[in-house]
């Protein structure tokens, strides 16, 4: 999906596991139709936000799905993502993938005001998220599907398992494939799942990869000449370059073509077609041959991650903005810390 492949690993990407790390769905029941008779035009008002947007921005389409993506592999798909630094939130967003890497949130907070105005307290930022992925994707030329909803908000976000569990750009493909595991995603969904980023993620690559001094081997030589003219050596590692350098704001096959002929962006994405007999090797050319095939696999891959660790009932909340929790759930939260802080120095005083 070019632009739009949210390479989970170059996407910056993904996964592991960690004790007490997700809270896998067990019967969490979610439906299309969830919102149909309390918020029925939900899907109509978050796709006009998005089109609007990626008029501007045609690259928004990505990273909305690499957003979605991101929240999903680290607690859930529970919106943690979205909660900025509090007195009692340490946020993901500044974890080292997410770190001046993540885009959209902006955008989720311009769809959460309209959804407000028609339906108070009703949709979560994490359904919201995962309509975001889905009509990305259409817009984008690619896929569409129905998409389950009835998520609920975290309470809480989780830095140090964003740092876990999203891997990293120069991930070997045990790596990956370990992370993806973890989660309960098989090979196929590393494939169809697994790119936009930042220089900073693949400059190696260019200069030094593997401590060399030397460019990494298996980057076709003109396509290395292209990504150093985005990539200086010594830049400021911030400029943007696509995944897919043929059409970068279509979602499409063309990626594993480009792997093919060694144009992936990221140590991470060329794993999957450049190491020696992987099983990954026959994924990469089924779907550059068939994007049907690729479609298919994409829709399926996007469902099963879209079910992560999801809140369902009574867990969780609906958060009136996406990048707090609610007042309520604040004074509960500080109340819940002091009398901890409070009990501690009892305990102290009476040593």
């Amino acid at each position: 999906m070019s632009s739009l492949r949210v390479t989970l690993t170059g996407l910056c990407c993904v996964l592991v596991v960690v004790i007490g790390a997700l809270p896998f769905p067990s019967n969490a029941q979610l439906d299309p139709s969830f919102y149909r008779n309390t918020c029925p035009k939900v899907h109509s008002i978050v796709r006009e936000v998005v089109r609007a947007v990626s008029k501007k921005d045609p690259r928004m389409l990505a990273s909305l799905v690499r957003l979605h993506f991101h929240d999903c592999f680290v607690q859930g798909c529970d919106a943690s993502i979205l909660l900025n630094n509090t007195a009692t939130i340490v946020s993901e967003q500044e974890a080292f993938p997410n770190n001046n890497s993540i885009r959209g949130l902006d955008v989720v907070n311009q769809i959460k005001t309209e959804v407000e105005k028609a339906c108070p307290n009703t949709v979560s930022c994490a359904d919201i998220l995962a309509l975001a992925a889905e009509i990305s994707s259409v817009l984008a030329h690619g896929p569409d599907w129905k998409v389950p909803l009835g998520r609920r908000d975290s309470l809480t976000a989780n830095r140090t398992l964003a740092n876990l569990n999203l891997p990293g750009p120069s991930f070997s493909l045990d790596q990956l494939k370990k992370a993806f595991s973890d989660q309960r995603l098989d090979t196929t969904d590393l494939v169809a799942l697994s790119g936009m980023s930042h220089c900073s993620l693949f400059q190696d690559r260019l200069y030094n990869f593997n401590s060399t001094g030397k460019p990494d081997p298996t980057l076709d030589t003109t396509y290395l000449q292209e990504l150093r003219k985005i990539c200086p050596n010594g830049g400021s590692g911030t400029n943007l370059a696509n995944f897919d350098p043929t059409t970068p704001d279509t979602l499409d096959k063309n990626y594993y073509s480009n792997l093919q002929v060694k144009k992936g962006l990221l140590q991470s994405d060329q794993e999957l077609f450049s190491t020696p007999r992987a099983d990954t090797i026959n994924i990469v050319n089924k779907f550059a041959s068939s994007q049907d095939a690729f479609f298919e696999s994409f829709k399926a891959s996007m469902i099963k991650m879209g079910n992560i660790g999801v809140l369902t009932g009574n867990k969780g909340e609906i958060r009136k903005h996406c990048n707090f929790v609610n007042k309520k759930s604040v004074e509960e939260d500080l109340a819940s810390v002091a009398s901890e802080e409070s009990s501690e120095e009892r305990m102290v005083s009476s040593i």
